[in-house]
């Protein structure tokens, strides 16, 4: 099995990157989860999820109902002596989920200054798959320069844009069509959607 990384940024979308997590967990991946303290408010304000400083790892297992024993671990944003500050530390990907425009803005500048944007630089400078999925809209010249430079470095670009062939009912549905695109682009076998032509 992987072993992955999760960052959520304080973009709107929380719910991507939390159905992420779950997805992974429930593939059997080892999973380190770490969010910016904007990410945290979001995911409070959307979600209804606020992230407690005691047992961060089993509050987010409780809040996404899953009852087996998983491989989820939480860093603190401000701790830089993280394991994933590293570029020595075994990593299959790290995935930004949702990436705001500041984040991204951040690493395509190679700024490091929380362990967040030092896990994402990690995986660039390492050339380790960095997968970033911007959620905002429209996007200015500034944001399209600082994703075509990610892009120039090595990042994948998955953005937050969910399709309609599939004729999605819920919210989870797609919700779902986003996420599965982001485990498509690392190969991860999965049963989100219903693919074209199936």
């Amino acid at each position: 099995m992987g072993r992955y990384t999760v960052v959520i940024t304080g973009a709107s979308g929380s719910a991507y990157g939390l159905r992420l997590v779950e997805q992974l967990l429930v593939g059997g991946h080892d999973v380190t989860l770490t969010m910016t303290e904007a990410g945290r408010e979001v995911a409070g304000y959307e979600l209804g999820f606020d992230l407690p400083a005691e047992e961060p790892a089993r509050a987010v297992t409780r809040f996404l109902e899953l009852t087996q024993e998983v491989k989820l671990r939480y860093a603190c944003c401000a701790d830089l002596f993280d394991p994933i500050a590293s570029g020595s530390h075994p990593v299959d990907a790290t995935i930004v989920c949702p990436a705001s425009m500041g984040f991204c803005a951040s690493v395509a500048n190679g700024l490091a200054s929380n362990l967040p944007e030092r896990a994402a630089d990690v995986m660039l400078k390492e050339r380790k798959p960095l997968v970033m999925v911007p959620r905002e809209t429209p996007l200015s010249l500034v944001h399209l320069r600082n994703l075509t430079a990610l892009a120039e470095s090595g990042a994948i670009i998955v953005p937050a844009m969910p399709a309609f062939y599939q004729r999605p009912e819920t919210l989870d549905d797609a919700v779902n069509f986003v996420v599965g695109k982001i485990l498509d682009v690392l190969s991860i076998d999965h049963e989100l959607f219903e693919r074209w032509g199936s």
